[in-house]
C-alpha cells in the first residue's frame, strides 16, 4: 500500500524565495527557540526590512506555521517518490528511515529540533493543519509497518512500534555529534536494523 499524499503544485518565483527566508527562519528558530526569537531578528538573518518580511510573512506563529507545513510536505513528497518501485514491504521501511533521516539530518539539521520542540506553540487553524500533516505522516510510517507485519505473519502493536520509531527519529538533535556518529545512511541503516530485528521478533502464535 502506498502512503497517500497530496501533489504539490509546481514551485514559482514567489515559493523558491519563501522557502530561502524559510530556511534561515529555521536557523534563528533553531539558536533562540520560538519565544526567543523577534521579528526584527528575522528580519536581520533573511535581509529583508521589516515591511519585507511582513510582505511574506503575516506574523512570527505564521512564519512558525509555514516553517513547519515546509518541511512535513516536503518529506512527504520526497518519501513517495523514494517508495516508488519498491515492492519488498521491509525494504519499504528502511526507505521511510532513511528519508527520514537524510532530510532531518543530512540536510535540515536544524529543522528536527524546532519541529520537535516547538510542537505545540501554534494554535488554531494553523495548528490544526499541522497536526494534519503529522497526522499524514504518521500514517505513511504505519501503513508501511501495517504491512511488513502482514507480509511476515507478526504480532505486535503498530502504533507502539511506530510512535518508538518516531521517538529515536525526532529526538536525534539532543545527542548526535557529527564527528562521533555515524552519518544519515548508516544511522539509517542502524536504526532499520534495531527496529526490524525488534518487531520480527514478535511472531504470531498459533
Amino acid at each position: 500500500m502506498t502512503p497517500e499524499v497530496t501533489r504539490p503544485r509546481a514551485a514559482t518565483r514567489f515559493d523558491r524565495r519563501q522557502a530561502k527566508i524559510l530556511e534561515h527562519a529555521t536557523a534563528v528558530f533553531y539558536k533562540k527557540g520560538y519565544e526567543g526569537a523577534s521579528m526584527r531578528d528575522l528580519s536581520r538573518v533573511t535581509g529583508l526590512s521589516l515591511a519585507g518580511l511582513y510582505y511574506y510573512f503575516e506574523s512570527k506563529e505564521k512564519l512558525l506555521y509555514l516553517i513547519q507545513k515546509h518541511y512535513f510536505t516536503v518529506v512527504v513528497e520526497r518519501l513517495r517518490k523514494r517508495l516508488e518501485g519498491v515492492k519488498d514491504s521491509e525494504a519499504r521501511v528502511r526507505a521511510f528511515i532513511l528519508n527520514h533521516f537524510e532530510y532531518f539530518l543530512a540536510e535540515n539539521y536544524k529543522a528536527t529540533k524546532v519541529l520537535s520542540k516547538e510542537d505545540d506553540v501554534l494554535g488554531g487553524e494553523l495548528g490544526a493543519e499541522i497536526v494534519s500533516l503529522k497526522r499524514q505522516y504518521y500514517h505513511s510510517c504505519a501503513e508501511l509497518v501495517d504491512d511488513l507485519k502482514r507480509e511476515k505473519g507478526l504480532d505486535f502493536n503498530t502504533r507502539v512500534a511506530v510512535l518508538g520509531l518516531f521517538g529515536t527519529m525526532n529526538w536525534i538533535y539532543t545527542w548526535y555529534k557529527p564527528k562521533v556518529d555515524p552519518d544519515a545512511v548508516a544511522l539509517a541503516r542502524q536504526v532499520g536494523d534495531i527496529f526490524l530485528g525488534g518487531v520480527k521478533s514478535a511472531v504470531k502464535r498459533l
